[in-house]
């Protein structure tokens, strides 16, 4: 039998595996605040439900608060931390934007999370701390202004975007330092009704080669994350180094036969947990919160059979509900049976 990490690294090199690694991923609010209570809470989910990894859950806005973004935390399971107002008020306040070093702050926060998480997993389980591209760590700080200041002031968020690409890579670093195998690199950027590709190519892609050139070669669990419906797919499959890719395969193009299609590189998917068009709206499409434990195993094991399980580890396409049932979760482990 496979060890964690044996199965992890066989699935992404397209090697036989005992069995589909998976691993499924929420909001944890009620303790995120808290790097000890975090780390417990994620070792002790790890081992109840005999995941094969870990994709590691800071607060989704922990790349902001140390530059000035004032966000209001509640604690509590199903409250997630929510940005109240940022730091720029006029395009001149993008140039007042400065690093800090990654040790420090809220950055420093999951930093201790990553030493303590370490501390306390099995060794063969492999974990990927998540950070954000420099546009989605912008947008998130600034709000939905960035995207029309880009157009007016380029200069000023091509400032903003070198800054926060010196934090994210000293962030990097120091997770390496502490033992990851690899980074879950997310943007919410790449989505076609948001931006343009030429903006996209300009403002979003050349940090993000930065940043995921920094570690690709140091590291070897790299998922790149494409969050939201109608994305540039083929754009980051073809461009972004990285050996996993993972988007809401089960709700937006293309489905997972159609990208094996057009590359190689492994997928981290199969688990519907996003959003979708319904009437053209966008509705919660959440089957571990809303199916039944034989449901989600038909589901994943039809996911499974689109690629013939070959460079295949199941896992959402975005976070699953706070509050999925645990039978639900539970369901996850018994449909990767091969």
């Amino acid at each position: 039998m496979m060890n964690k990490s044996q199965r992890v690294e066989a699935a992404i090199k397209g090697q036989p595996v005992d069995r589909i690694p998976f691993s499924v991923w929420y909001h944890m609010s009620g303790v995120d605040q808290d790097p000890v209570s975090l780390a417990e809470t994620t070792a002790a989910l790890t081992k109840k439900y005999d995941y094969d990894f870990v994709k590691m859950m800071p607060f989704g806005l922990y790349g902001v608060q140390d530059f000035g973004a004032r966000i209001k935390i509640y604690s509590q399971q199903g409250k997630p931390p929510v940005w109240e107002h940022g730091p720029v008020n006029k395009i001149e306040d993008y140039f007042s934007l400065k690093p800090i070093p990654a040790i420090q702050g809220t950055y420093g926060k999951q930093l201790e999370f990553t030493e303590l998480l370490r501390k306390q997993l099995p060794g063969d389980v492999p974990y990927i701390q998540t950070i954000f591209s420099p546009l989605t760590t912008l947008h998130k700080l600034v709000g939905d202004r960035v995207l029309e200041d880009l157009k007016s002031s380029p200069e000023a968020v091509r400032y903003a975007l070198a800054v926060i690409t010196e934090i994210t890579l000293d962030f990097i670093n120091e997770n390496i330092k502490r033992g990851v195998s690899g980074f879950f690199f997310a943007t919410q950027e790449a989505r076609k009704e948001l931006i343009s590709l030429e903006n996209y190519r300009t403002f979003a892609e050349p940090y993000d080669l930065q940043v995921l050139q920094s570690y690709v070669n140091r590291t070897w669990f790299n998922v790149v994350h494409i969050h939201g419906l109608d994305v540039y797919f083929d754009e980051i499959a073809q461009h972004y180094p990285g050996n996993v890719i993972n988007w809401h395969d089960r709700n937006t193009e293309p489905s997972l036969a159609e990208a094996r299609a057009t590359t190689d590189k492994a997928f981290l998917a199969g688990i519907a947990a996003a959003t979708k068009f319904v009437d053209g709206k966008e509705v919660r499409d959440d089957i571990i919160q809303d199916g039944t434990p034989e449901s989600i195993i038909a589901h994943i094991r039809e996911a499974i059979a689109s690629v013939d399980g070959k460079r295949l580890l199941i896992g959402p396409g975005c976070c699953v509900d706070q509050f999925a049932p645990e039978e639900n979760l539970a369901a996850v482990r018994k449909a990767v049976e091969l």
